[in-house]
């Protein structure tokens, strides 16, 4: 496969097989320059000048610190095409942003989103995941990994820190389905992609206002009572940044975290080695463990910058207006940085991954609840059932999320 033989702009190209894939991410690291790419077509916005695609990991870092030249918030990070304004309010509330705004945001938002706070949820991820290995062990094997035990963890306790209650948890995750849904059919009707989301993201919207207008008279001991309560130097958050936050905190912290873990069980599963090793020194190992599957599964593909002024980064020049597309999948398997970086090896040290973005502004908030979640779920399945397997993996057609749908399961 030649670099001219495939175009990261191109549904097909996600669709192909995952050595494919890799090998065209190989090529692309081995050039001189990043390699540019013309942007798709999509009816809901105007097609853009092109990107250059970062691959490597010397670059998504560099990027990543340096936010006053490669920005977030002209156009949007978490699509290629520059989206209009009413996407970028609803979807990715903070990734969409830059300082000033970012930073205020995400003052307010960390004053109620500390370790402190999830410390306080600790005992309920626990406990959350013994029930849903309950639950599985009950309904005996045959069960679809991802929407019996990897996607339900996550959106429970984002949704219990929240304080949304269980009878709208599949209200909740039938509707963060279609916003990462992206191009795939089995969540979203092709014809009409922009309006599906929007209305995605919209009734989520109103979810989480009309829970804010209750606790406004009847505060609670969840994170939408602090979030609207939370006041720094006479700040507050508005309805409207409360509500895309919450979209952000659903669609992060619960579509990637629960890709994380069917990924891993896939990953175990391929390498039986590494899983005797981690059986051997479960609590020993299982931190390296999370750290390798969050390198490999890179649940978000890519996040975008466009670039504010001329510039040279790494010895490559880049000219105000252009975009630069950063592909975490990638950087993970950079050959420069990771020996063997195809090889899954829990004891991979160091393992300097940007699974969770690069450093910066803009490295994920969630990233010590995310660890512990999927820690606490390996470690239920494992000491519970030590020989669970996965089956083949579903994987959903997008660009965005490396996500699996469905993966039967086996014990």
């Amino acid at each position: 496969m030649d670099v001219i033989d495939f175009d990261l702009s191109a549904a097909e190209f996600w669709a192909l097989p995952m050595a494919e894939r890799e090998e065209a991410f190989r090529k692309l690291r081995a050039l001189d320059r990043p390699a540019f790419f013309e942007e798709m077509e999509i009816s809901f916005a105007p097609r853009g000048p092109g990107y250059h695609a970062l691959v490597r990991h010397a670059d998504i870092l560099e990027a990543s610190r340096r936010p006053d030249l490669f920005c977030s918030g002209d156009g949007g990070a978490t699509n290629i095409p520059d989206m209009p304004a009413e996407f970028t309010e609803y979807f990715g509330s903070m990734i969409n942003m830059d300082d000033p705004r970012h930073a205020r945001l995400r003052r307010i938002v960390s004053r109620a989103f500390t370790p402190r706070m999830i410390k306080r949820f600790e005992a309920d991820v626990d406990a959350a995941a013994a029930r849903i290995v309950d639950e599985l062990i009950a309904k005996g094997p045959g069960c679809d990994f991802v929407t019996e035990v990897a996607a339900r963890l996550p959106l429970k306790i984002i949704c219990d820190m929240m304080g949304i209650p269980e009878e709208h948890y599949r209200y909740v995750f039938d509707r963060s389905n279609i916003i990462l849904g992206g191009f795939d059919p089995e969540y979203t009707d092709l014809d009409n992609v922009a309006a599906n989301l929007l209305n995605a993201g919209l009734e989520l919207q109103q979810l989480v206002q009309d829970l804010a207008a209750h606790r406004a008279e009847h505060p609670g001991d969840d994170l939408i009572t602090a979030l609207t309560t939370a006041n720094l130097d006479g700040e507050q958050l508005t309805l409207q940044e409360l509500g895309s936050f919450f979209i952000l905190l659903v669609v992060a912290g619960n579509e990637t975290t629960r890709n994380a873990i069917s990924h891993g069980l896939l990953l175990l599963t391929r390498n039986p080695g590494q899983r005797a090793l981690l059986l051997d020194d479960l609590e020993g190992r299982l931190p390296g463990a999370v750290e390798e599957i969050v390198r490999l599964a890179a649940p978000v593909n890519f996040m975008r910058r466009k670039v504010t002024r001329d510039c040279e980064m790494n010895g490559n020049p880049y000219r105000a207006g252009e975009k630069v597309v950063l592909f975490y999948w990638a950087a993970n398997r950079d050959e420069a940085v990771f020996a063997d970086p195809h090889r899954f090896d829990i004891t991979r040290s160091p393992n300097p991954h940007v699974g969770f973005g690069g450093p910066g502004p803009h490295f994920c908030l969630g990233a010590h609840l995310a660890r512990r979640e999927i820690t606490v779920m390996f470690r239920e399945l494992l000491t519970r059932l030590p020989g669970i397997e996965s089956g083949r993996p579903d994987r959903l057609h997008s660009s965005f999320i490396n996500g699996i749908k469905h993966m039967e399961c086996a014990f």
